[in-house]
């Protein structure tokens, strides 16, 4: 049988608030629901299940759900709570108008992303501002913030950039004083990360897999993306110009580490796949695409790079090659067509007997110089058996 002050506070909060907030008891302590079911949002308050703790948790749930309204769909409730939690530690700076601000100033930020990488770890920011003894300035916010991500991890990467980002904007642009701004980054921030060594498909292993699809739409996407190296994105950007004279990609790839900025539109060139005696394949590719040959759907949800490794994976010989590749220790992804395509391109002799300078692949793969030496230098190297004893190897 339920407590006269359980049945007083209910009765108060929906005075308050209206219909559609609720609380419970949940392991003695007060838990908040909002909305009704299937779709309910909840959260565990610091307030205890008590006759003595009602009131004070009252007040602060009607604070909560003005800033909740207030923000139509902007904050999450766990935000609101943070928020108006440490509402006098936050008076000084407006810290709620500056995160409103933000998330605004945001533009290039999906929901999803925000929800994901940007909201967590400003969400533990308001909360250090509420403890008894808030941090002082920007490098305790961030280390009180970062604390339940480990050092060296790609997830403690993606909150620091956020927090950071969040602190530069409140001082650069909301005037909060400068002690605010984040700290310089330390050695044990750097992220650990072993790259994998992709695997480029030797052309015997493509025509393997191209002879093996039965979907003339499918063995156009791979026949394209081997012999023009291309990214799976590419696929659904190509047209020619120049009356059919020259295939295009006008995929634009985000640019690391440059804000905003894309790679542009590139030329493609072929570099075709060769039969078993060396006779080069020609599929009429160009021409194909100019007379807009169609291509297999490739709306996934998760873009064309999901549809594209779903196919690959319900194929039989795919998985031959993968266990080909691992054999190599190395690993075979659908951008192994691109590897293959770097691969040939720096080893592969043109006509007249010489090599292709670097620039020129990393301009038909849309890679800046830099960026293609980092991915391709291993492919680099010419003739580098011939320099030592050969080893005769076993049949």
């Amino acid at each position: 049988m339920n407590e006269q002050w359980i049945k007083t506070f209910r009765s108060a909060l929906k005075a308050k608030v209206g219909k559609g907030w609720n609380v419970i008891n949940s392991r003695g302590y007060i838990r908040l629901q909002v909305g009704r079911k299937p779709n309910v949002t909840s959260l565990t308050t610091h307030y205890k299940w008590s006759e003595d703790d009602w009131l004070d948790a009252l007040n602060r749930i009607v604070l909560v759900h003005k800033e909740f309204e207030e923000a139509k769909g902007k904050l999450d409730l766990r935000s609101c709570y943070a928020i108006i939690g440490s509402a006098s530690n936050l008076a000084e700076n407006n810290w709620t108008e500056a995160l409103e601000k933000y998330k605004l100033f945001k533009t290039r930020v999906n929901e999803k992303t925000w929800r994901t990488k940007h909201q967590p770890v400003i969400f533990e920011a308001l909360k250090a501002l509420q403890k008894k003894k808030p941090p002082k300035n920007g490098e305790q916010l961030c280390e009180l913030s970062l604390a339940k991500w480990r050092k060296g991890t790609q997830q403690r990467r993606y909150m620091r950039l956020a927090i950071f980002s969040f602190l530069n904007y409140v001082v650069n642009r909301q005037d909060f004083p400068s002690y605010w701004l984040p700290p310089a980054l330390s050695d044990d921030e750097v992220v650990v990360k072993t790259k994998r060594i992709g695997y480029p498909l030797s052309d015997s292993q493509i025509i393997r897999l191209i002879d093996s699809i039965k979907n003339p739409k499918w063995r156009f996407v791979f026949q394209l993306m081997s012999t023009y190296g291309l990214r799976p994105n590419d696929i659904k950007n190509l047209h020619t110009r120049n009356s059919g004279k020259e295939l295009w990609s006008n995929y634009r790839k985000s640019q690391g580490g440059k804000k905003g900025q894309t790679t542009e539109p590139r030329q493609l060139f072929p570099l075709f796949i060769q039969d078993i005696d060396g006779t080069p394949i020609n599929w009429n590719l160009m021409q194909r695409i100019h007379i807009r040959e169609e291509l297999p759907p490739l709306n996934d949800l998760g873009g064309v790079g999901q549809a594209v490794g779903r196919f690959l994976r319900e194929s039989q010989i795919w998985k031959d090659l993968k266990e080909e590749a691992i054999a190599e220790k190395q690993q075979l992804t659908p951008y192994s067509f691109r590897h293959r395509f770097a691969y040939v391109g720096h080893n592969r002799k043109k006509t007249d007997g010489t090599y292709r300078a670097p620039k020129q692949i990393a301009d038909a793969m849309g890679h800046t110089l830099d960026v293609h030496l980092q991915s391709y230098a291993r492919f680099m190297t010419k003739e580098l058996a011939q320099n030592f004893d050969q080893e005769l190897a076993e049949v």
